[in-house]
């Protein structure tokens, strides 16, 4: 049993790895980019709610306490307490995504969207393809990390039908604490999200 949950753990951190090298590159064209349009980042970013965002922020980050809480009480055989984190922790994950569907149809409502869609400005503006190239980053980040949150509520639903099954305890909750270390990396992406994109100035 023991070293089945080494190697799931092991295949876990594998799969996070390629994660991590994926929004790694993402960064770094983020940087390359803002190197090249540094005032057009700076006023792009202005266009995004620093109050929205530290607001995910802090769902995110209490997300992640109820999710250390939830394999803490499955290592327990503590089912009802594991149910009810778990329950918070999508709760929290649904926000979340509430509140980027605001921040979306905000962005497409005004026109601040990537490349040609972009229609805030003039296309005879100079500060039009810099601020274009920044929402296209944007987009594609928050996207992502937002359609590995949707992925991660629906991983969280499973488990929590499981485990109101009783399926998890003291003895097996490898799938809890995996669950677990997929859930804090993506909360941990969204920390470096935040002020790349809504603190950059």
């Amino acid at each position: 049993m023991q070293q089945q949950f080494d190697a799931s753990k092991l295949g876990m951190w594998l799969f996070l790895a390629t994660e991590i090298l994926l929004f790694g590159v993402l960064f770094v064209g983020f940087g390359l980019s803002q190197g090249r349009w540094p005032e057009e980042f700076k006023q792009a970013h202005h266009h995004l709610d620093r109050v929205l965002g530290a607001f995910n922020t802090v769902v995110l980050l209490f997300s992640s306490f109820t999710m250390v809480m939830a394999v803490n009480s499955a290592s327990r055989s503590k089912r009802k307490a594991t149910i009810n984190y778990l329950i918070v922790t999508i709760l929290c994950a649904i926000a979340f995504l509430v509140v980027k569907y605001f921040e979306y149809s905000h962005k497409i409502h005004e026109g601040l969207l990537p490349g040609q869609y972009f229609t805030y400005l003039a296309s005879t503006d100079p500060m039009a393809k810099g601020n274009s190239v920044f929402f296209g980053f944007y987009f594609m980040m928050t996207g992502l990390h937002g359609f590995h949150i949707f992925a991660g509520v629906v991983v969280l639903c499973l488990l929590l039908k499981e485990t109101i099954k009783g399926k998890y305890n003291a003895a097996y909750y490898t799938p809890v604490d995996l669950v677990g270390l997929y859930w804090h990396i993506v909360d941990l992406i969204w920390i470096y999200l935040f002020p790349l994109l809504y603190l950059i100035g």
